[in-house]
């Protein structure tokens, strides 16, 4: 007979294997959400497929170290050229010893890395993967996700399972240029401003879209001048090379200036083209030194130009 203490007794048991049903799945969400403590495998830009090992603990991702500092990720190798390194990343990378920018076989294998990560096509080139795959696994950003900050960093984050710092850092950056934009636009609205570097005698000038161009004109709304709209369609780098002549016509009510000659005596500054210029003879160039961040890109990066900017135009 199916008394009342029976019908009492399946209902306890039923609820039980509900539960066990309900914590048995938890525990498979709780894997799912941590897929860096697995090995995985993920498809790069150029197609590869890439083994990622389980937390690497050995990265080099040459120029590529503003975002795994942001991601709380230390390299066993930074980037360098002969001529110096990322200074403004120093606080985070002094022990850090350097590995040269173009990746020479023998020293990335020296380094016994577990993971690289390209920036662009070029890193991997004809038979090079092949032989950094060797050497460790080996993911491409590719040239596209790699020309805009944000997507590299969120990929990276995706790569190492750290998305979600990744987005948070991207989310804390808009949060201060919101404010940034908000605040020039209450002391400068519609002056326009220029970024130019001075390296080897020739002067260079960053894109209206790309480096710390994207900062001035995308992030802080600053007014882009007809020049560097010029030169910007006509080249193809974060930094493009313009005439003296050129230079001229710059109709920027600000010069944000990167001087890399300094210790070759700064000669291009003294022509006079270069004194004729507006925003020199009106005295709004700010000077930012060639250790700074204005070169680069990245989270870091951008945020210390917010700094420079707001330092330089809002009293």
């Amino acid at each position: 007979m199916f008394t009342r203490k029976n019908k009492k007794f399946v209902l306890i048991l039923v609820s039980l294997m509900v539960m066990s049903l309900w914590l048995a799945a938890c525990g498979d969400n709780k894997e799912k959400e941590a897929p860096a403590s697995a090995e995985r495998t993920v498809t790069d830009a150029l197609g590869n497929q890439v083994t990622i090992p389980a937390n690497p603990q050995r990265i080099i991702a040459s120029y590529l170290e503003d975002h795994l500092i942001t991601l709380g990720v230390k390299p066993v190798a930074q980037w360098s050229v002969p001529n110096g390194i990322q200074d403004y990343l120093q606080a985070s990378l002094k022990d850090i010893p350097t590995i040269a920018y173009d990746l020479p076989f023998e020293a990335v294998t020296n380094f016994s890395p577990d993971l690289l990560i390209m920036a662009y096509n070029s890193n991997v080139e004809g038979e090079k993967y092949a032989q950094y795959s060797k050497i460790a696994p080996t993911y491409t950003l590719g040239d596209d996700i790699n020309a805009d900050w944000r997507k590299s960093l969120l990929k990276i984050g995706e790569v190492l399972g750290k998305s979600k710092e990744a987005q948070q850092a991207i989310d804390t950056y808009e949060a201060k240029a919101k404010d940034a934009k908000e605040k020039l636009q209450a002391s400068v609205k519609g002056e326009s401003a220029a970024a130019i570097w001075l390296v080897g005698k020739s002067f260079y000038i960053v894109s209206d879209k790309l480096s710390s161009g994207a900062v001035l004109y995308n992030d802080l709304g600053l007014e882009v001048p007809k020049v560097v709209q010029e030169i910007s369609a006509a080249g193809t780098g974060n930094w493009n090379p313009i005439p003296l002549e050129k230079l001229a016509e710059l109709d920027a009510d600000h010069i944000f200036f990167v001087d890399s000659d300094k210790s070759t005596g700064s000669e291009a500054l003294k022509d006079p083209i270069w004194q004729t210029i507006p925003a020199v003879k009106n005295g709004n160039i700010h000077e930012f030194p060639s250790t700074g961040s204005w070169l680069y890109s990245g989270a870091i990066a951008n945020s210390l130009m917010i700094d420079d900017v707001l330092g330089s135009l809002v009293k």
